[in-house]
């Protein structure tokens, strides 16, 4: 029960920033399997990008009907993500845990260091 009720109350917060910032929730999402679910970095790294799938659907139904979008926009970066995200997901199987932990440390501080300016 305690992990049931430890899963959903991260989730509701995933949730809210991803409805809140547009995404983005993975970047905590991945630390927090870790620390608070024993989650091994590979493993979290994939759980994140199933988890974070259905929350950016939902959070889609509100932007769409609520925002007016650039459908076109939306169309060509999501055609190179598919491609970039099976290209991604096929490299982390060849990355090691240290070197995926150095880049994505890297990759949240030049994230941090963007929104600070």
């Amino acid at each position: 029960m305690r992990k049931l009720i430890k899963s959903a109350t991260f989730g509701f917060i995933i949730g809210f920033i991803n409805g809140l910032f547009g995404a983005g929730g993975g970047m905590i999402l991945i630390p927090i399997l870790q620390k608070f679910f024993n989650t091994e970095l590979k493993k979290s790294h994939a759980t994140t990008t199933a988890i974070i799938l259905p929350l950016c659907i939902s959070s889609s139904f509100i932007m769409i009907k609520n925002f007016q979008l650039n459908w076109s926009m939306v169309i060509l970066i999501s055609l190179g993500g598919i491609v970039g995200g099976f290209i991604g997901a096929n490299f982390l199987n060849k990355i090691s845990n240290s070197n995926l932990k150095k880049i994505f440390t890297v990759f949240i501080i030049i994230a941090a260091i963007k929104m600070i300016l």
